[in-house]
């Protein structure tokens, strides 16, 4: 349904929600089509190749990013980085095994990524000291936006979202570079991020507003979508609108009334580039998995994770820059309805629901995406907030945990990353004999995202201004560019 404002007003927050057009019921999940296509104008200076990376290796080598944010903090030592030769309180009830890269073992619950381990890389060297209590909120605040949160309560929850919040990575994304397509820039789904009742804390555009915000599909994949959002009513038949001259002229028939909104309020091209992503279909398409085959839907998995990710590429596919696939439970969610957060329980959950559903969509994406040519121009990492304790059974983050479980470690953690020219089938990194921390190589977050920026050829240390129009980098970080190097 197609709806254009009768008056024009501000707020405290800038435009009103409704003096944008909206697209059904667009606008209820924070996102104007007409701001967002502004975008693709008020960029192309901040797009271009910082000189001091120009030529450099890796820099630009990515059109976009997928990243797959495994909120809750899998354990890194009982998925990509086993110990089989430390104590059998830190290496845990599973065995290493080889992979089909010689030298690189993984843990059992993951066969069959090893079989595609030569397609990616993994740095088993992230680590950072968190500041006070490392919660998941905290850590997944910094890890998305590169900057540590201002205020922590004293249950160590972080405050609720807040528009002077630093940007998460997708939304300087859609900024700097705006798609060339007529889709959506910058995606998430299929759930927010959450721990407890903070909800969405490090995954809004914060200070650069709301306009950068992600497309916000908080449906299940593996279920019928509703898109009504990014539809026509059925009343009108698309090819009538494939025009938007002729649409801004007015169109006859049971469109009349538009015609007189669009003379009224001067509808201006950013209007005419939001027809565009409703008429195109491309948007809308992009998120049709009737459009796959049962056997490639079968193959990334049927479940909740396993059709996010074919969505996401998808959607990667079509156009989008910034795709952001959140494992679909709660930070600190029940282990054994498929949370990371594993001080109850470690070894079942991750062998019975987590690990096989990780291995089975992994392996599909990182072959599809191969397959299809898409890797060469997509950057893929998935990683977590932070690692697991080592140790069994202790506390280190103020957490009870049972004999089996482990609590949340950030001072040594793996990530994984693939696509955009890095060379797959390598380590970079290492931990030390018990994955408690790096031996060589660290990796601060800040680093890896600058790494996300750096390889969309953005400079991840360009000044910023925040909220108060005070200078800031976009990350204090180092991109890892010897990523690159083969």
């Amino acid at each position: 349904m197609l709806t254009i404002p009768k008056g024009w007003g501000r707020n405290c927050d800038g435009v009103s929600r409704r003096d944008f057009l909206q697209v059904g019921s667009l606008g209820l999940l924070g996102m104007q089509l007409s701001q967002i296509m502004a975008l693709q104008d008020t960029a192309k200076a901040a797009a271009a190749p910082a000189p001091r990376f120009a030529g450099a290796q890796g820099f630009g080598a990515a059109k976009s990013v997928m990243v797959i944010f495994l909120q809750g903090g899998p354990s890194h030592i009982d998925i990509w980085d086993p110990k089989p030769d430390a104590p059998s309180n830190v290496r845990g009830e599973f065995k290493a095994i080889k992979t089909k890269v010689p030298g690189i073992q993984l843990s059992e619950t993951m066969p069959k990524l090893g079989q595609s381990i030569d397609k990616c890389t993994l740095i088993r060297s992230m680590s950072y000291t968190p500041a006070g209590l490392f919660n998941h909120t905290a850590a997944i605040y910094q890890m998305l936006t590169g900057y540590a949160p201002d205020k922590v309560s004293p249950s160590g929850q972080l405050e609720p979202p807040s528009p002077i919040d630093f940007p998460t990575a997708g939304s300087w994304v859609s900024k700097f570079l705006p798609p060339t397509e007529p889709v959506l820039p910058f995606v998430e789904m299929p759930r927010p991020l959450q721990e407890s009742n903070v909800i969405g804390k490090g995954g809004a555009a914060g200070f650069i507003g709301k306009e950068f915000d992600p497309y916000r599909l908080y449906q299940d994949p593996n279920k019928p979508i509703r898109l009504d959002d990014l539809a026509l009513r059925k009343e009108t038949p698309e090819a009538r609108l494939q025009d938007r001259f002729e649409l801004l002229k007015g169109i006859n028939g049971s469109m009349k009334g538009l015609e007189k909104a669009v003379e009224a309020h001067a509808v201006d091209k950013y209007y005419e580039k939001a027809f565009d992503l409703v008429l195109s279909g491309k948007a809308r398409d992009a998120f049709d998995l009737e459009k796959e085959t049962s056997k490639t839907r079968d193959r990334y998995g049927r479940y909740t994770f396993g059709q996010g990710a074919l969505m996401s590429r998808r959607l990667i596919e079509a156009g989008t820059r910034f795709v952001q696939l959140n494992w679909p439970s709660v930070a600190n969610g029940n282990p054994e309805t498929d949370a990371w957060d594993t001080h109850a329980a470690n070894f079942g959950p991750l062998k019975n629901l987590h690990c096989p559903k990780l291995d089975q969509t992994l392996s599909a994406l990182l072959e599809d995406m191969t397959d299809r040519g898409l890797l060469d121009e997509t950057l893929v990492l998935a990683v977590g907030e932070f690692g697991r304790s080592p140790r069994l059974g202790v506390s280190t983050s103020g957490n009870t945990n049972s004999p089996d479980g482990r609590d949340h470690w950030p001072y040594c953690y793996t990530a994984m990353i693939a696509g955009a020219g890095i060379p797959g089938g390598r380590l970079y990194g290492e931990s030390d004999d018990t994955a408690s921390s790096p031996k060589d190589k660290p990796v601060h977050p800040n680093d890896l995202l600058s790494t996300v920026y750096y390889a969309l050829g953005i400079d991840p240390g360009q000044e910023i201004h925040n909220h108060l129009n005070q200078p800031r980098t976009l990350v204090k970080g180092k991109p890892i560019s010897d990523l690159w190097v083969g």
